[in-house]
């Protein structure tokens, strides 16, 4: 089976530690994967204060996240200005790039995203969103071709917006296949490509599912003749997991699985059925985030 191989690189380390070492390990088991970057300043810090918040208090717990993620990122922008990634990992990012892999857009702002989006009219999307594409845009030597709406979260303004870049998917949602999706009864040009499998931080803690068990969790979950996507993260799979992440590569390509980008399954948008998108909830995952209708 085809696994679509997402990597959301949210951080300023994971793009500096992270990418270089996914990109070792995606050379040395011959993977193609799609890199969502985020370019601008690095305030993840700032989300200190959904502490307060049980549902995200708990989650912080169960992944053991001040281990997983460290200090620097957690407090990353929270009492000084965060460093402008896109600036400080050009070279990185350009490796990627050059190494052959999928390079989209994840964030200007990615803590800037999460926490304002649903607030921004059509006009505000598309300032934040042309900061960032232009930027990486620059880096790459080339238009990027593809974005990943941060924690999946994702409005009709998102969507309006993203439809005046030269965008050929998007990847905004959780779902089940690719789709066309529709605002205010217009079918938009761009398909999406939802991820259909859970995340480390929304399993790890929950069923006697730890790190060494969260890959045996993964494969079984993946199906024939359905779309298979997968997302990791540059600062957990790539620094804190890189070990048990080559064990769940490993495993899956021993299975006869194959890892591509997900601009695969967009190759044709023949018979791509028309969706909405709507606002729900995940076991694992605190607040809201946009999911495929069914």
């Amino acid at each position: 089976m085809k696994i679509g191989l997402r990597v959301d690189v949210d951080t300023l380390r994971g793009t500096r530690h992270g990418v270089p070492n996914l990109c070792k390990i995606f050379s040395a088991h011959e993977i193609g994967a799609t890199f969502f970057f985020s370019v601008g300043p690095d305030n993840m810090g700032r989300h200190l204060w959904r502490l307060l918040k049980p549902d995200f208090f708990l989650k912080m717990l169960r992944s053991n996240a001040a281990s997983l993620y460290g200090l620097d990122i957690l407090l990353r922008g929270t009492f000084w200005p965060g460093p402008v990634i896109g600036t400080r990992c050009r070279p990185i990012i350009r490796a990627a790039a050059q190494a052959g892999h999928e390079i989209g857009l994840h964030a200007w702002d990615h803590h800037k995203w999460q926490a304002q989006v649903e607030q921004w009219d059509e006009r505000e999307v598309h300032a934040e969103l042309r900061r960032g594409f232009e930027m990486l845009s620059e880096i790459i030597g080339r238009p990027v071709d593809c974005s990943a709406a941060p924690a999946w979260k994702c409005t009709e303004n998102v969507l309006a917006a993203r439809e005046k870049f030269p965008f050929v998917y998007n990847s905004d949602c959780r779902g089940q296949s690719v789709f066309l999706p529709v605002v205010e009864g217009k079918n938009l040009a761009q398909p999406q490509v939802p991820v259909t499998l859970p995340t480390y931080d929304e399993v790890v803690g929950r069923n006697d599912i730890d790190s060494e068990s969260f890959g045996d969790f993964i494969l079984p979950q993946l199906r024939e003749g359905r779309l298979n996507v997968f997302t990791i993260h540059a600062e957990v799979e790539g620094i804190a997991l890189e070990n048990e992440f080559i064990k769940f590569v490993q495993k899956a390509k021993a299975l006869g699985h194959e890892f591509c980008p997900l601009g695969e399954f967009v190759k044709s948008k023949a018979d791509v059925p028309v969706c909405r998108m709507a606002r729900g909830a995940i076991p694992g995952r605190e607040g809201w985030l946009s999911l495929q209708a069914a």
